[in-house]
């Protein structure tokens, strides 16, 4: 009987070896998907704050609290079992998917510059959310849980691409851990980012000294913050979507495009001390290129042309 049990001891020390084995191995891998991902969470963390500017402060939190619920149910419910399905069964429609995802991210920055040229978003502007009406807030919630859907599918078929060779079961732990790491990254790096204002003005009311200085800081300085984080939101879409299409027509088997930039890379690749960031910000900037010219187009079909035809028929 102890010879036994002590066999069954090693037996479940095997088992509990090999179950920490598999952890470590999901996280790592879990890790290197998520890293892959990093364009498009910056994307979702620049985008989402101004979905609750103009809200007063005690609603932002319970915004965010509901947008992060909501992408995480896009992830868990939604995205995942849909991807996993795709790449047990049809894997060749995960770069066009990915393609249609990018489309759109190039088509939100596209139309976000052309309001801000044209004028046509001013007028939901002018009024600030919280005088807007009571159902402001649910469309905007609304809103944001809809782009983050987008937004959610590709960092899950990004993770899913350097995952692929995984056996299934790993695949969807790994998403799963993926799903979780970056809904609570995003959404609370959001959460710090609105609040930050109110931080500040707590420690400027409460303190003194440096630490009040510094909160009053924090209250003049998290207007022009959020006004850049706005614009880097808008860039984001365009680098984001720009890139994920560059790399999707290479896949395709249409090469051009993107040997091209390879070699604009290659050729300042070299330089002694920052070639790997020259070649980084060519890549950066090809794509937002890109994503400019997609997204360009596509607002001209969904906007600018429609709005002409119909100019042109009250004119008739």
């Amino acid at each position: 009987m102890p010879g036994g049990l002590a066999a069954l001891l090693d037996d479940i020390a095997a088992l509990a070896k090999l179950a920490a084995a598999s952890v470590d191995d999901v996280t790592a891998a879990a890790g290197r998907a998520s890293a892959k991902a990093a364009g498009v969470v910056i994307d979702d963390t620049a985008v989402t704050p101004r979905y609750v500017s103009g809200f007063t402060p005690d609603r932002e939190l319970p915004m965010i609290r509901r947008i992060a619920i909501g992408s995480l149910r896009n992830k868990l419910l939604f995205i995942l079992p849909a991807a996993l399905l795709l790449s047990q069964f049809l894997p060749w429609l995960l770069t066009p998917i990915l393609m249609v995802g990018g489309t759109y991210l190039a088509f939100e920055g596209a139309e976000k510059i052309w309001e801000l040229v044209s004028g046509h978003g001013k007028h939901q502007d002018e009024a600030p959310a919280v005088v807007q009406g009571p159902d402001t807030e649910k469309k905007m919630t609304a809103g944001a849980i809809r782009t983050d859907f987008i937004l959610s599918a590709e960092i899950m078929v990004i993770a899913l691409n350097e995952v692929a060779d995984e056996p299934l079961v790993s695949r969807a732990l790994i998403l799963i851990v993926v799903a979780l790491a970056i809904t609570v990254m995003v959404y609370g790096v959001v959460a710090l980012i609105v609040k930050m204002d109110d931080i500040g003005l707590k420690l400027a009311q409460n303190r003194s000294g440096g630490v009040a200085s510094f909160g009053r800081f924090l209250v003049q300085a998290m207007p022009k913050v959020l006004a850049v984080l706005s614009s880097v939101g808008i860039v984001a879409m365009l680098w984001v979507g720009g890139h994920i299409l560059l790399v999707g027509v290479d896949e395709l088997g249409f090469h051009g495009l993107y040997d091209l930039v390879h070699h604009a890379e290659e050729a300042v690749h070299g330089v002694a001390g920052i070639g790997g960031f020259l070649a980084w910000l060519v890549n950066t900037l090809a794509s937002a290129l890109i994503g400019l010219v997609v997204g360009a187009v596509v607002v001209a079909v969904m906007h600018v042309i429609p709005r002409k035809k119909k100019h042109a028929g009250a004119a008739h």
